[in-house]
């Protein structure tokens, strides 16, 4: 029986592995970045007096996106594993339980999950780099205006090498996903409040 490891390593040579688990990855990065985006423009323009509240506030963020995709991914796809290995073992007459079979389908769960969490905490972390040298380096405001450049360039690298995958320009993807970013800091300047 080879070694968690092993099944590991050959599931990341797969591409239908790496093809799910980018989904998940690049789809919660957006939410992740997103959610930042929101986040520090909500609190700059609430008056929020120091930048270690603002990371406060986003970490809070980086820990729900992060839960809610991993949990998420892994139910997710526990009921889709199962649902697969069900069709296979009526069709083959037998049952699968503990074979190469099942220990991919597992394997594969446990790398979408960890691709799904990674994606937001990348998101929501970066933008907020800058609020850690608020007072020091940068005022709010400053640390506002490069956690959102930040958070639109982390959207520009996801668009980047999805475009990659595609076939397509990277520029034009790139510019399209940090346009969601622009979007996002655009509308909450002119939420109420």
């Amino acid at each position: 029986m080879p070694s968690r490891l092993a099944v590991l390593r050959d599931l990341l040579e797969r591409e239908d592995v790496r093809a799910i688990s980018r989904r998940y990855f690049v789809s919660n990065g957006f939410d992740g970045t997103l959610t930042s985006i929101g986040v520090i423009v909500g609190a700059v323009l609430s008056g929020i007096p120091d930048g270690l509240t603002v990371v406060k506030i986003g970490l809070g963020a980086a820990v729900g996106l992060g839960t809610s995709a991993v949990w998420s991914v892994w139910e997710i796809e526990r009921a889709e594993t199962r649902a697969a290995i069900l069709r296979i073992e009526r069709a083959m007459l037998t049952d699968l339980d503990d074979t190469r079979v099942h220990r991919e389908r597992r394997g594969a769960r446990i790398v979408h999950a960890a691709a799904s969490g990674a994606g937001p905490l990348i998101g929501v972390l970066i933008p907020l780099v800058p609020f850690l040298f608020e007072g020091a380096v940068v005022s709010m405001a400053e640390a506002g205006v490069i956690g959102v450049a930040l958070g639109i360039g982390v959207l520009a690298v996801f668009g980047a090498y999805m475009s990659t995958i595609a076939g397509q320009r990277w520029y034009v993807s790139a510019l399209r996903m940090a346009l969601a970013g622009l979007v996002v800091a655009v509308i909450n300047l002119f939420l109420p409040g």
